[in-house]
C-alpha cells in the first residue's frame, strides 16, 4: 500500500529512498517510504486513474479531505528528508 495516497495499485508500490539533508545525509543516512510505482498518487486520489479492483477503499471523507491527507503524507516524508 502506498504510504502517500493509501492506494494498492495494480502496478505495485516501490520503496522510495532519499538521502537525508545535511550532515546525516553526508554520513549516508536515508529515509524511505512506499510510493505508487507509477507516481500517480494524485490521479488515484482524484479517481482519474483506475488502480485496479480493490485498490482503493471506500471512505466517507470528501475528495478535498483525501487530497489534503495525501499532501500531508507527502509533506511529512519531505520533512523527514530535510530534518
Amino acid at each position: 500500500m502506498c504510504s502517500i495516497c493509501l492506494t494498492t495499485p495494480a502496478g505495485g508500490v516501490s520503496l522510495m529512498v532519499a538521502r537525508r539533508a545535511g550532515k546525516p545525509g553526508q554520513q549516508g543516512n536515508t529515509v524511505g517510504t512506499y510510493i505508487c510505482s507509477d507516481l500517480a498518487c494524485s490521479l488515484y486520489v482524484r479517481g482519474r486513474k483506475d488502480a485496479g479492483p480493490g485498490a482503493r477503499l471506500q471512505e466517507s471523507i470528501t475528495l478535498e479531505e483525501k487530497i489534503q491527507r495525501t499532501v500531508a503524507h507527502l509533506a511529512a516524508f519531505v520533512a523527514k528528508v530535510t530534518a
